[in-house]
Order: structure tokens, then sequence, then C-alpha cells
């Protein structure tokens, strides 16, 4: 099998699913509540949360950037298909759209604006994966 069509199957056999709700990329200098957010970052110069939209009032914080939709990639063979990341953002910029990138273990996660969901789901079925939208 061709490493292309290793990539293929794998975005073939991996499940995008369009999550409910609004989230909110803010930036904090200082510690702050850090419970019930889908991202907290923190190094030597800031904090990092990215956060649903009915957190954002409860959270301290200096700047914001909002909103996104949140892209969950729940990818069938983790670590194995070269370039799954790459094709996945090379499909969103193709639509002149920015994306936001988060990897887990087992998951890839992928923030778009609010505006652009439908170019991004899109582009992702285009290259093959099965997309689920959760009841928004």
């Amino acid at each position: 099998m061709s490493e292309k069509s290793s990539l293929n199957e794998v975005i073939r056999t991996s499940e995008a699913i369009v999550r409910r709700g609004r989230y909110a990329y803010l930036k904090a200098h200082a510690q702050t509540d850090l419970t019930n957010h889908f991202l907290i970052s923190h190094d030597q110069d800031e904090i990092t949360i990215v956060t649903e939209e009915a957190n954002v009032a409860g959270t301290s914080f200096d700047e914001d950037v909002k909103w996104f939709k949140l892209i969950e990639i729940k990818v069938s063979l983790p670590f194995l298909a070269t370039g799954f990341i790459a094709s996945i953002t090379k499909a969103i910029a193709d639509c002149d759209l920015n994306v936001l990138v988060v990897s887990t273990f087992s998951k890839d996660y992928f923030l778009v604006r609010e505006d652009s969901i439908d170019t991004a789901v899109s582009a992702l079925r285009d290259l093959g994966f099965p997309i689920t939208l959760e009841e928004m």
C-alpha cells in the first residue's frame, strides 16, 4: 500500500465531529480558575486558555479572540499516517481560512472561525472524512 493510499485510508476511517458551542482563546498573565476549560497552556510568558463561551465570563483574562468552532478528529490510526495534519491544514488553508490545531494522544482538534465552519467542513468532506454535526 502506498503512503498516499495509506493516508487516504486513515482519513476515510477517522471521524470528524463538529462540536456544539463556540470557543474563545483567552490570554492570561496570572493563575486563574483552571477547571472546565478545553485547553490550558502555561509557559514562562503567558497562560493561554481555550474555553467554551459559557466559561468566559467566569475566567480572569487580559485579551481574547472570539469565536471559534471546534472540530474533533478521532484518528483511526494515531501516529501512523504521515501528512495527516498537514493534509487537513492545507485543505482548510486552500479555502483561505486559518486554523488552530491541538493534538492529544489519539485525537486532533481544529478550531476555525465560527463564520467559516461550513467552508472548513466542506474541505474535510472533500478530503474524505465522514462528518458528524452535534446538535447546536
